[in-house]
C-alpha cells in the first residue's frame, strides 16, 4: 500500500526514469474494479492523456502524482500498484489503467482492495489530495517540533480519548503515514497503538515527534519498506521490524511475544512489555 516513502521513492523513480517520455496509448479497465475511484470518465482518459509528455511525479502523502504537460495530472492514491515495464515486456492480463510510451515501455496500474485513479486537467477537487499537497510533509524541515506539538494540542483539545494510532494514522493530520509504517514508529517509540495520547507525558511526546520524523526519513531513504514493492517491482530496503512478515517472531528487543489485534479498521502489531497501555 502506497505510504509516504513508497509514494515519494516512486515518484522520484518515475522522475528519473520517464521524463520526456510522451503517452502514445492508452488502455481502460480490462477488468473493472467496483472500488476503483476515478476523476471523470475514464472513457475520457484516452483523449487525455495519449500525445501528453510526462514532466516529472511528485510524492504527496499517499498519494504519487505524476504530471503531464499542459498541466494534466495522473493522481494515484493508496491501494494502487504502480509498475514501470520496459520495452517488449509481456503485457499483464488484469489491470485498471495502461498507458503505453514513446520508447515501447508502459505504465501499469492495478487497484488491489481499493485506490483511485484519478486524470484530470488542472486542479482536482478531492479532500484527500488536497490534504496530501497542502499539509506540511514529516520529511521537510517545516515539520519541526512545534509544528507537531500544533497537532498535538488540537486533537487534545477536540478529543483527549484519542489514541496514538488514532493521532497518527487517522484524520489526514500527517498525510501518508498510514497503518502500515505506524508500526514501526510506535514501537520504537515504546508506545502501544492503544494508548491514550493524554497519558503522554512531555518526554514521551518529544520521542514520538523525533520517532515520527526519524523513522519516516530512513523508510524513505532506503526506497520504502522491504513489505512493499517500488516502480520495477523491487522490495524497499527498509527492514520492517513489525509487520504481517514479523509478527510472529519474538520481540527483538526482549525476546516476548508481539500481540496482533483488530484495531481501528485495521491490524496492529505490538509488544506487551515495551510498549506497556498505560
Amino acid at each position: 500500500m502506497l505510504e509516504l516513502p513508497e509514494s515519494t521513492t516512486i515518484a522520484r523513480q518515475i522522475t528519473e526514469k520517464l521524463a520526456g517520455r510522451t503517452v502514445t496509448a492508452v488502455f481502460n479497465a480490462t477488468r473493472p474494479h467496483k472500488f476503483t475511484w476515478y476523476a471523470g470518465d475514464p472513457e475520457t482518459y484516452p483523449e487525455l492523456f495519449s500525445g501528453r509528455m510526462i514532466v516529472r511525479a511528485d510524492g504527496h502523502g499517499a498519494y504519487v502524482d505524476i504530471l503531464f504537460d499542459g498541466d494534466v495530472h495522473l493522481a494515484l492514491s493508496d491501494g494502487v500498484l504502480i509498475r514501470y515495464y520496459a520495452p517488449g515486456s509481456k503485457v499483464p492480463q488484469n489491470y485498471q489503467l495502461l498507458l503505453t510510451l514513446d520508447d515501447g515501455s508502459f505504465l501499469v496500474f492495478t487497484v488491489q482492495m481499493y485506490g483511485g485513479i484519478q486524470g484530470f486537467e488542472g486542479k482536482l477537487d478531492n479532500p484527500y489530495y488536497t490534504g496530501a499537497i497542502s499539509k506540511t510533509s514529516p520529511l521537510s524541515d517545516d515539520f519541526d517540533e512545534a509544528y507537531f506539538d500544533g497537532l498535538f494540542a488540537a486533537i487534545l483539545k477536540s478529543k483527549p480519548t484519542t489514541s496514538a494510532k488514532a493521532f497518527l494514522a487517522t484524520g489526514q493530520r500527517i498525510p501518508g503515514l498510514g497503518n502500515g509504517v505506524l508500526q514501526d514508529i510506535l514501537f520504537l517509540a515504546h508506545i502501544d497503538p492503544r494508548r491514550k495520547i493524554a497519558t503522554l507525558n512531555a518526554g514521551e511526546k518529544h520521542t514520538l515527534f523525533k520517532t515520527v520524523r526519524e523513522t519516516l526519513r530512513e523508510m524513505t531513504s532506503k526506497n520504502g519498506r522491504d513489505t512493499e514493492r517500488d516502480l520495477f517491482g523491487n522490495p524497499g530496503g527498509y527492514r520492517s521490524i513489525l509487520s504481517k512478515n514479523t509478527w510472529q517472531n519474538p520481540c527483538p528487543v526482549c525476546g516476548g511475544p508481539i500481540v496482533k489485534q483488530a484495531y481501528l479498521g485495521g491490524a496492529v502489531y505490538y509488544c506487551p512489555a515495551c510498549q506497556p497501555c498505560v
